[in-house]
């Protein structure tokens, strides 16, 4: 007997479960009781109740058996531990940048870095920004400006990579403001804010190019550098023989240096980096590192979460993962698609961006239309997503409020968490929500902190 092998384009899940955690399923009238006393914030939710969190992908995923290994192993010595090197050497093998300096998380690593290199006065442009690189930066006194092609602002334009930097409007923008006033160029790999979109490589030469020509520092926002590398491979020409790891050197291989939150790409729980070329910028930087986050082989990491990020990195480049990583957030975007329900198109990788402008017209802008459908899911399904609209980018440094270019509303995947069945679910969930879109009702914002209010604020429906 001779038999032929199984050949099939469907993607399963490239591991196996060892490990579960339970869920709490919750009836509607008890979570309308609950988002009543989180003050109608999803992020004072508590965790035990929600059914499907999709707040974020960052820190939320599993970790792998290689990983629990390395922690377990791990060095906690404060200075100069054995994690630290394994940490380090990863790092530098990935990015190739000569100083790596760990950080609690990403954020920190933006913190260390604009508070040393950014003052009032100063511009920073970028593709697009997200909440706390943003807040950084205007903590500093500089401008954080957007510069994303037009069609990262049009959520039903089919393009391969709207993520990219629009480099006419950066070459206006340093004739305009002065490369002296102009510290640093970021570019965002993938494009959080504007729908996990990623940038070209051509995207990040010409960017590079223009920042070298100018004399300008370029760094990159490496969160989800490795999704990115895979969306080159098999979108961009040329590209499609090279391994992720391959395309990520070339990518950092144009940058000056990169900020990372390994709770994304890291494949951790916890952790990050500032990495970088200067000498002298990292010598700053370590200097400030001891004052906020700890011993420059530490930095705010424990050994064992060093350990979880050195294997992480090389388990986010793995190509069975990011097929199926990629492919799975595919399948939740064309079931809503499937179904009438705008999206960010083509869908992105870390998640699927729900289009509340165009869902739910009845609602005002700044009556927050992608809150108030965030909060209808929970509602309905217990499903926790994010509000990247009006209340998280509404609000500018000089107190007034604007609408956000666009309403969207973020279903992050975690990493290695969820299922199928879960998916499905999930998509049951947002589509009886749109069979309901024309009941749902604005928002107005009760109480909120000055900087960042979307993670406290409280608000009120106006129907109350």
């Amino acid at each position: 007997m001779e038999l032929k092998g199984f050949k099939t384009d469907t993607i399963i899940e490239p591991f196996r479960i060892r490990s579960v955690e339970p869920i709490r399923f919750t009836t509607m009238e008890q979570r309308k009781a609950l988002l009543s006393e989180a003050g109608y914030n999803p992020f004072l939710l508590k965790a035990k109740d929600v059914v499907i969190d999709l707040l974020t992908d960052s820190g939320t995923g599993a970790m792998s058996a290689k990983q629990w290994a390395g922690m377990i192993s791990s060095d906690e010595s404060y200075a100069g531990s054995e994690s630290f090197y394994r940490f380090e050497s990863a790092v530098q093998d990935i990015t190739g940048f000569k100083h790596v300096i760990p950080t609690h998380q990403g954020r920190a690593a933006e913190n260390i870095l604009f508070t040393t290199i950014a003052k009032k006065g100063d511009v920073i442009p970028s593709n697009t920004h997200f909440d706390t690189t943003r807040a950084h930066v205007e903590h500093n006194g500089a401008e954080a400006l957007d510069l994303v092609i037009d069609e990262g602002r049009q959520p039903l334009t089919i393009h391969p990579f709207k993520g990219n930097m629009n480099v006419e409007k950066l070459e206006g923008t340093i004739k305009r403001v002065g490369q002296d006033n102009i510290p640093v160029i970021m570019l965002t790999l993938t494009n959080n804010s504007g729908g996990g979109q990623p940038v070209s490589m051509e995207n990040v030469k010409a960017v590079s190019k223009i920042a070298r020509s100018h004399d300008i520092p370029f760094f990159i926002d490496a969160c989800r550098f490795a999704e990115n590398s895979w969306f080159i491979k098999t979108r961009e020409e040329g590209y499609e023989d090279k391994k992720p790891i391959e395309i990520a050197h070339e990518i950092f291989s144009y940058a000056d240096g990169c900020t990372m939150s390994a709770k994304k790409d890291g494949m951790a729980n916890i952790g990050g980096f500032l990495a970088l070329n200067n000498d002298k910028l990292a010598q700053d930087c370590r200097s400030l590192t001891i004052l906020t986050e700890g011993f420059p082989t530490y930095g705010g990491m424990a050994g064992y979460d060093m350990e979880a990020v050195a294997t992480g990195l090389y388990e986010a480049l793995d190509e069975g993962y990011l097929k199926y990583r990629i492919r799975s957030t595919a399948y939740l975007g064309d079931k809503l698609i499937d179904a009438g329900i705008s999206i960010v198109q083509p869908t992105g990788g870390h998640a699927v961006y729900i289009d509340a402008k165009e869902m739910l017209p009845q609602i005002d802008p700044l009556e927050y239309p992608a809150w108030s459908l965030t909060n209808a899911l929970y509602l309905i399904g217990g499903v926790r997503a994010v509000e990247i609209g009006s209340v998280m980018f509404g609000l500018q440094p000089d107190g007034s409020e604007k609408p956000a270019s666009m309403e969207l509303v973020r279903l992050a995947i975690p990493r290695r968490v969820y299922t199928q069945s879960h998916i499905d679910y999930l998509a049951e969930v947002v589509i009886h929500a749109y069979n309901q879109r024309n009941e749902l009702k604005g928002y107005k914002i009760i109480s909120s902190p000055a900087v960042l209010r979307h993670f406290s604020a409280k608000l009120q429906p106006l129907d109350q």
